[in-house]
């Protein structure tokens, strides 16, 4: 197969993000060609001039569409897209150099349908950006199950960075109209017609994240809520480790109630859980302040993901609510 890569891009009222990540591309090594496709969601802040200020440097088509969610204008990008692979990037993301000579180099030596890759932290983000991808990422915490699990058939890939063969997308039409979720639905989606994914450790990107503690919970606790709806959809993928955030949560309180009856010994458990954890974000960034905005990132993301999880179990499976009903606004209106 010859491989034809188009971007998958869309992007709402981040005309900056645009900026970044375009002059990533024009620093790309390699001679393979490829073309860009940038879907504007209905934005009010359009990406225009600045996509228009580096048309006669790079190959992109540019399309303006009605506000209908992620995952929908990854797919409108990917009908009109020429390729036959497309690598879907959110518009918050850095390209490293060598981004696409590494994904080209593993799909011919073994080529899959769909792959996904890690994220990163850029020298250039923030303390508090460094902190959350280190909670996002570490293997300290659940999430680093997403990006440096090196499993073939059962990665699930996330469309901040994440590979899909036209062959892929026109048997499964591409994303629902959940979101968060809408990855990893398409993942199990996959699996079920008989595709493999994979992971490409090598094929990271910098992720840079339009984040603040307010933002972070709610984006964490959106996982939340998400996860026992995709269990709903396809129980044959329930884990038991979805359960922990939300174990960790109760168990921190039920540890602080102890404590003030002269109860110590599970809190001094937990006490040395962050001290690991601080440790090792010492360790990979270098930096006390980053270290030290860790442990409140790993707090609020177990928490806000738990308090999600649990809620959305209760609803789902316990009461029996539909979920689109229930959680409206984690359900988008295709076009």
């Amino acid at each position: 197969m010859q491989l034809q890569f188009s971007f998958i891009i869309p992007v709402y009222n981040r005309p900056e993000e645009i900026q970044e990540l375009l002059q990533s591309f024009e620093a790309l090594e390699g001679t393979m060609a490829y073309e860009i496709v940038i879907i504007e969601d209905g934005s009010t802040k359009p990406s225009k001039t600045i996509v228009e200020s580096f048309q006669n440097r790079l190959n992109i088509s540019y399309f303006i569409k009605a506000n209908s969610g992620p995952g929908d204008s990854r797919n409108y990008g990917m009908q009109r897209a020429k390729g036959n692979y497309f690598i879907i990037l959110d518009s918050d993301c850095i390209l490293p150099k060598d981004y696409l000579q590494v994904v080209e180099d593993h799909l011919k030596r073994e080529f899959v349908d769909c792959y996904g890759g890690p994220d990163a932290a850029h020298e250039s983000f923030t303390n508090l950006q460094k902190a959350i991808n280190f909670s996002m990422t570490s293997m300290i915490t659940t999430g680093g199950i997403r990006g440096r699990k090196n499993s073939l058939d059962k990665f699930q890939p996330r469309s901040f960075n994440m590979g899909l063969s036209k062959k892929a997308f026109e048997a499964t039409n591409g994303f629902g109209r959940i979101h968060p979720g809408e990855d990893p639905d398409l993942s199990i989606r996959l699996w079920d017609l008989g595709f493999k994914t994979k992971l490409i450790v090598e094929a990271y990107v910098y992720h840079k994240r339009r984040i603040s503690w307010r933002t972070f919970y709610k984006q964490v606790h959106k996982f939340g809520l998400v996860r026992p709806i995709l269990n709903f959809w396809h129980p044959s993928t329930k884990k038991f480790t979805y359960w922990f955030p939300t174990l960790f949560i109760l168990g921190l309180i039920a540890c602080l109630v102890l404590s003030v009856f002269n109860f110590t010994w599970p809190l001094i458990l937990y006490m040395l859980y962050f001290v690991t954890a601080f440790v090792m974000a010492l360790i990979e960034t270098k930096s006390l302040t980053v270290s030290f905005l860790a442990i409140p990132a790993i707090l609020i993301q177990f928490f806000g993901y738990g308090y999600g999880f649990l809620k959305s179990t209760l609803a789902v499976s316990t009461l029996k609510k539909d979920p689109e009903i229930h959680f409206p606004k984690l359900f988008f209106k295709q076009t």
